[in-house]
């Protein structure tokens, strides 16, 4: 999958959050300040004052001095990771992994989200137009990596989306700082002339190592591709949850119903695939509003039947407001536990082979791989290994003869016996080695022989010298010398292969 990821960087975080409260703040040139060495300066500065040459670190008394109509209030820097965090959790409905960006941005890994949206284009712009309908001024961008997102929203002036593996490219004709890297290395970087990065991002890397350092050298890997970056989401994904967002707003229990039912089918068919089952699910909405809710139910036994779990859950869907609309709905299985298989549960019941269950689920087996595929076996009255079992397709047939007690039998039996080369020491001792398929299978262990005579009224033939043997690897197998080893044309061969 593609690695996409977007960078939101709030131009004017701090003052459109006072605007926000107080919506007077808009239309003025608005400043907050700060002590810095005993004196008052701006700590951040609206679009208003910045257009009339207000910037952050600007002496407050200067300022007051340009703009007479100057609004001004205390910076309060403590609240500022904290409506990070925020946006971020409210930046879950677009993506499963959003992390904050201090000071004055957020990160979202968009990989296998954007199509949901109709491509890159319409993800972002849908993004940006949520949070400039909540106030923020905002420039968003999306590229193949964490460092090229980044330097894209805040220095580039052209296209904000940047197609896969043309993210190198666009960096180009950025300034240095736009790899994130110390001011001091900047300053190093303009005196010697290379103003943009593609007037040293081909320069050998042993020379930027030695006048720039290992921090350059890693900022510029992160930002081109060639280190990976990862994002630090502000709410762990679960390893098991999947996601539903919706092209209109929900507001129906029939809808919610709809959504549920979808997640719960997915989320089930994966734990069946993966032998587990939920112990407890979490079915989350997020509304258009920003609020978000949740209902939960929990089980004895892990499960994963969703019509089981769709009944627990209906007793608390009226509880769901939808307000003005959903517009995602996620599903979450924080609790997991290995799960009995079906089949297991069935031979625990006191039907057994008449159990209706049981019929039903070979009849889907069956859709699935082929009537040939399944088998049932039951013993025939015959010593000859080939002849020691009959196969069915009928549950109801009855044993003619019981299964022969004490005989180890190997698990995989071959149709047909095939040929082998055998060194043995003397008459009658097993192998030291065999030679099967070109590979040489030294013998470590062995057990026999267990003779078994021809049956004279079915076919004539030798009798047949059988050997369970271990070899060097641990590999068990079930081999057996046709004839008397004084006889001239006695031959050895492989018969079955033991669990």
């Amino acid at each position: 999958m593609q690695q996409r990821y977007v960078s939101i960087w709030f131009r004017y975080l701090a003052t459109d959050w006072f605007s926000l409260r107080q919506p007077q703040l808009k239309s003025l040139p608005f400043i907050l300040r700060g002590p810095d060495h005993n004196r008052m300066i701006v700590k951040a500065s609206n679009a208003i004052a910045e257009r009339a040459g207000i910037f952050k670190g600007t002496v407050l008394a200067d300022a007051r001095i340009a703009v007479s109509n100057l609004e001004v209030m205390d910076d309060r820097p403590d609240i500022y990771e904290r409506l990070l965090k925020r946006l971020a959790e409210w930046c879950i409905r677009f993506t499963p992994s959003a992390a904050i960006d201090l000071p004055d941005g957020l990160l979202l890994d968009a990989s296998g989200c954007t199509h949901l949206w109709g491509g890159d284009e319409a993800y972002i712009s849908d993004i940006s137009g949520r949070l400039k309908q909540r106030g923020y001024d905002v420039r968003i961008s999306i590229a193949d990596t964490i460092g090229a997102a980044w330097a894209i929203a805040r220095y580039r002036k052209g296209p904000m989306c940047i197609p896969p593996g043309h993210g190198t490219a666009a960096l180009l004709d950025l300034p240095p700082q736009a790899l994130r890297i110390e001011p001091d290395v900047i300053d190093r970087l303009r005196k010697l002339g290379l103003k943009k990065i593609s007037s040293f991002i081909n320069l050998p890397r042993p020379s930027l190592r030695r006048r720039f350092g290992v921090d350059f050298i890693q900022q510029l890997d992160k930002a081109t591709g060639q280190q990976i970056e990862r994002l630090q989401p502000v709410i762990p994904r679960e390893l098991y949850q999947e996601r539903l967002p919706c092209l209109e707003p929900i507001v129906s229990a029939t809808g919610i119903g709809i959504a549920l039912d979808q997640l719960l089918n997915t989320l089930c068919e994966r734990l069946r695939l993966e032998q587990k089952g939920l112990r407890k699910a979490i079915f989350k909405y997020y509304r258009v509003d920003g609020k978000v809710g949740s209902i939960d139910v929990g089980t004895n036994r892990p499960s994963r039947h969703a019509s089981h779990l769709r009944k627990l859950f209906d007793s608390k869907l009226d509880r769901i407001e939808p307000d003005m609309g959903i517009e995602l709905f996620v599903l979450e299985a924080p609790v997991v536990e290995d799960a009995i298989p079906e089949q297991d549960v069935l031979w625990n019941t006191s039907s057994g082979l008449n159990d209706i269950r049981l019929a039903e689920l070979i009849d889907k087996l069956s859709s699935r791989i082929g009537q040939d595929s399944i088998r049932r076996y039951l013993p025939a009255e015959h010593h000859w290994p080939e002849r020691s079992v009959k196969a069915t397709l009928s549950l109801e047939a009855d044993l003619v003869s019981s299964w022969l007690p004490g005989e180890l039998r190997p698990f995989h039996m071959l149709r047909t016996p095939e040929r082998i080369d055998v060194s043995a020491p003397i008459p009658d001792y097993p192998p030291m080695l065999f030679v099967y398929k070109g590979k040489v299978h030294e013998i470590r262990k062995a057990d026999g022989p267990e003779r078994i005579e021809q049956e004279w009224w079915q076919q004539k033939g030798e009798h047949r010298d059988y050997y369970r043997v271990e070899d060097q690897e641990g590999h068990r197998y079930w081999l057996f010398r046709l004839g008397h080893y004084n006889d001239k044309h006695f031959q050895w061969y492989l018969h079955g292969f033991f669990a």
